[in-house]
């Protein structure tokens, strides 16, 4: 296996010529971060914002650049948008902050300056699952919540946006799987499937051991590019397991990415809770419905004997969302069927479809699915009439 360096990736960048005055970008300075894993190259290059909507070209020639290197199975280059200090305080009002616009449809985020929104034209909906904090099982809740919109009859995708610490791979029993180029759309990767659905996330791409040292821009230029290269087919809703808190690629998805809606995970704990409240309110903050929160390792239910135990306490969640004005959507118990079929790949929506767990589930992707209705419309797309009649045969 060939090991590649970054004089390597520079030296191919260097062939890449911005049209404006005919200069390489590596000599302008434009390339702002060199990530290498393995035969995988990501690579970051700043543009001018006012710019940036018109260098798609740019950006595919320095892909394709990169590509070309010997030993790269997996080029990536995003744009980033990102004013100088000091344009950025000429070009800021002194007396008070920016407001974001109201979004002009159901779905549309306000966007920052010289940014363009990120269009998924085969997706009807977007529902991001958040927390406030690590910890509280939001990622086995996307999984379980993604599998219960399948059980309903819905086309979805997961998208990993947990670029930081990808876990969907292991939970979905991908593990060894990796996306593959489209044949039918060129540029775009097929991603590994489970379990009915298209998932998509960093880690089919990095090492399960490999950590991903990269700075905001860095890691919100890798998601955009998840989003916008693979080939989601047509989904009824994409479903996309958030990193937890509320940093950059939480701020950038939703001003970025036509979200639909979010959900927000959380465990009884005060501690939880009160981070949770954060992210609830950032949401809001760029006009991002919320759908409502979930109360995870809500109790433990004895498998002998039945008894009920709230080891996290209970009904903070419930009592946060009649505070905060949003639906309360459910609680999930805390079990160690749910745990085992997350390390195992083996999600118990799937495993145990008619158990409790599995009902639970369900009952809240209903009240989400009825939320997406009320944004975009119905979230199942309409069948198209056949151009035959029925002929019924008796």
């Amino acid at each position: 296996m060939t090991s590649l360096n970054r004089e390597q990736i520079t030296a191919a960048l260097d062939a890449v010529i911005d049209p404006v005055d005919g200069q390489s970008i590596t000599a302008k300075g434009m390339v702002q971060g060199i990530d290498i894993h393995d035969e995988v190259v990501n690579v970051m290059i700043a543009v001018d914002p006012d710019r940036g909507p018109a260098l798609e070209d740019l950006r595919q020639n320095a892909e394709k650049a990169v590509a070309a290197v010997n030993g790269v199975t997996t080029a990536r280059v995003a744009l980033t948008a990102e004013r100088p200090k000091e344009a950025a305080k000429q070009a800021a009002p002194q007396s008070q902050p920016s407001r974001p616009s109201q979004p002009s449809q159901p779905g549309q985020r306000p966007q920052g300056a010289g940014q363009m929104p990120l269009e998924l034209p085969t997706v009807r909906s977007i529902v991001t699952v958040a927390s406030g904090k690590g910890g509280v099982g939001k990622s086995t809740t996307s999984v379980n919540l993604a599998l219960s919109l399948v059980a309903q009859g819905l086309k979805v995708g997961l998208l990993d946006a947990d670029i930081y610490g990808p876990s969907l791979p292991r939970m979905m029993g991908l593990r060894d799987a990796k996306p593959t180029p489209s044949k039918e759309h060129q540029g775009k990767m097929i991603p590994p499937s489970a379990f009915g659905m298209r998932i998509m996330s960093i880690g089919f791409m990095v090492d399960e051991e490999q950590p991903v040292i990269w700075r905001g821009p860095m890691a919100m230029g890798a998601l955009e590019q998840l989003l916008r290269d693979t080939d989601w087919g047509d989904l009824d809703v994409l479903v996309v397991d958030m990193p937890p808190g509320t940093g950059d690629i939480q701020l950038s998805m939703a001003q970025r990415v036509p979200v639909t809606g979010a959900v927000i995970v959380s465990t009884p704990q005060d501690i939880a809770l009160l981070d949770a409240r954060k992210g609830l309110n950032m949401f809001r903050k760029v006009n991002v419905p919320v759908f409502g929160l979930i109360e995870n390792m809500s109790y433990y239910k004895c498998p002998e004997c039945g008894h009920i135990d709230h080891v996290f306490d209970h009904g903070g969640a419930h009592k946060a969302a009649d505070e905060l004005g949003v639906p309360f959507l459910g609680e999930i118990p805390l079990d160690l069927k749910i745990r085992l079929g997350a390390d195992e790949g083996k999600p118990i929506v799937d495993s145990e479809p008619d158990g409790d767990h599995a009902k639970a589930y369900g009952a809240i992707a209903e009240k989400i699915a009825a939320a997406v209705e009320e944004q975009v419309g119905p979230v199942k797309a309409p069948k198209k009439k056949s151009l035959f009649p029925k002929i019924n045969f008796k």
